[in-house]
């Protein structure tokens, strides 16, 4: 009855946790499906080529009368084989295939890979469950299983499953450790701060986020140091202590410039100097009072704006963001023209992202649009906000309850 014990039977013989009613599982697709496929009843080739052949000359003739009950209809769930084994430029091309799919989700959010990462993950456990791998191209490949969990919780937070994100990012802890790689670790617990700040659990993010320095600092680090103090100072001006969020900026600007090895991981490689700015610009956009314009406030507008220049085409997601910071900071300066011209490009970029988050983090923009009632431009903002959110709740794609800005 123990769970741990059921947990290492499952995963000893390769058998997915779900399928033993346990409910820590990342392979997430019904297990209906593998079971229809399983029970097909097999016909031979020849057969196969000819029904396939019939099918489509009545396809392509036009004369095929469509069901509807054929739509509903489970499609048979093959697994992929898997090879026997498996050496180094195996393990280099699933390593090229998770830096795909980062920058797909990069580009176009977690709705447009989400499940191309599942895939992938299902299928490099299935490699090291069964294939013959030794040495460190297995430590590698499980490596890169740990990194695949990672961007699967990350994916799942972008399209607002909360839920599946913290188990997908507790495996990928779990597998981290055992791989004694310290960096993905502590990467992991910055994601987790990440998900927790965006559903407003900033004591509970802030903590994640010192526990992911702890580990990067027995890594010695200094760019992820950089990157979870940075996220702290966020953290600390949501809480509204001004001291702790400027102490945290400046160690997060100090471990920047620390000398750093030239190879850097893939799950860390996206922070750099347009990041580290597009941080001190939300924090200094939290610490500027509203409706005047101070140096914080003056801070933030550089901040964003030096971010939103460092940016490469494909970081459509990072963009959205800091124009809708940037935006949000003019229009709370009375700059209305700016800000809505901001404004309108980041509602721009989120129509065309499949990122919940993305929508989400308008609702700030929203707020600082419709403190300007008699402003025709931050009204036709206002309206351009509120129709995107409000489509997205039509289908039912848009996470309820707590979000942060």
């Amino acid at each position: 009855m123990a769970y741990d014990l059921l947990v290492r039977i499952a995963d000893g013989l390769g058998v997915p946790r779900g399928y033993m009613g346990l409910a820590y599982d990342t392979d997430e697709s019904p297990a209906w499906q593998t079971t229809i496929a399983a029970n097909a009843v097999p016909v031979d080739e020849l057969t196969e080529v000819r029904q396939l052949l019939s099918h489509s000359a009545t396809i392509t003739m036009g004369v095929s009368s469509r069901e509807a009950s054929r739509w509903w209809q489970p499609s048979s769930r093959i697994p992929t084989p898997v090879p026997t084994h498996v050496g180094f430029s195996d393990v280099t091309q699933h390593e090229h295939i998770i830096g795909v799919l980062r920058a797909l989700d990069y580009q176009y959010g977690g709705g447009a890979c989400r499940d191309a990462v599942l895939a992938q993950t299902a299928y490099v456990r299935a490699i090291l469950t069964s294939a013959t791998i030794v040495g460190e191209a297995k430590l590698r490949l499980r490596l890169a299983l740990a990194d695949l969990q990672n961007l699967a919780g990350w994916t799942s937070f972008d399209v607002g499953l909360f839920s599946a994100g913290r188990r997908l990012f507790a495996r990928a802890l779990e597998e981290a450790r055992e791989c004694e790689d310290l960096s993905l670790a502590a990467n992991v617990l910055y994601r987790l701060g990440r998900l927790h700040l965006h559903r407003a659990y900033i004591a509970e993010a802030l903590k994640f986020f010192q526990l992911g320095q702890l580990v990067a600092q027995d890594a010695d680090d200094p760019l992820t140091i950089a990157m979870l103090c940075a996220n702290e100072a966020w953290a600390y001006a949501l809480m509204g202590d001004r001291n702790k969020a400027l102490s945290s900026l400046g160690r997060a600007q100090d471990e920047f410039t620390r000398p750093r090895t030239d190879h850097v991981p893939g799950w860390v490689s996206f922070f750099g100097t347009a990041d580290l700015h597009a941080l001190m610009g939300m924090v200094y956009g939290l610490l500027a009072p509203t409706g005047q314009t101070d140096d914080p406030a003056r801070a933030a507008i550089t901040h964003l704006a030096g971010s939103l220049n460092l940016r490469a085409d494909g970081m459509t997601r990072s963009r959205t963001f800091e124009l809708t910071a940037l935006a949000s900071v003019y229009l709370d300066n009375d700059e209305i023209d700016l800000g809505a011209q901001a404004g309108n490009e980041a509602v721009d970029l989120a129509e065309r992202m499949r990122s919940v988050r993305t929508i989400d983090r308008l609702t700030p923009l929203l707020a600082a649009a419709e403190r300007h009632p008699r402003d025709e431009r931050a009204v036709a903002l206002a309206q351009r906000v509120a129709t995107l959110q409000a489509g997205w709740e039509r289908d039912g794609t848009t996470a309820s309850g707590k979000r942060v800005g």
